[in-house]
């Protein structure tokens, strides 16, 4: 029975952790404004939207700030390319809330909620 137990625990902590992502967050630069997304949606800096290599567009995700743990929710709207060190490029209004608007980018953990 402990040994069942303790086999549950390594699985859920690894399908836990397998839902996170870290990495490096940039925002868009303001020359971008207007533009047409790769799902088509128009850019608005003003917006809580964000950029990413393969989660579905219309994905909500959380995005924590690790340097400050400020938090915002941004949907998903724009690809980046694939060999980008980076792993969410933000609006600036999403950087705003995380706080890293001088300093440009910053170390986050993404988690998708919906």
């Amino acid at each position: 029975m402990k040994q069942i137990i303790a086999l549950l625990a390594i699985v859920f902590l690894f399908s836990a952790a397998t839902d996170l992502q870290k990495g490096t967050a940039s925002y868009y630069g303001y020359k971008l404004e207007g533009r047409r997304t790769s799902s088509g949606e128009i850019l608005r800096n003003d917006s809580l939207y964000a950029a990413h290599k393969t989660l579905p567009f219309g994905s909500i995700v959380r995005v924590v700030n690790l340097k400050n743990d400020s938090v915002v929710l941004v949907k998903i709207i724009d690809r980046m390319p694939q060999k980008s060190s980076r792993i969410i490029d933000l609006t600036q209004a999403a950087a705003k809330q995380l706080n890293f608007i001088n300093a440009g980018l910053t170390t986050v953990t993404l988690e998708v909620i919906e």
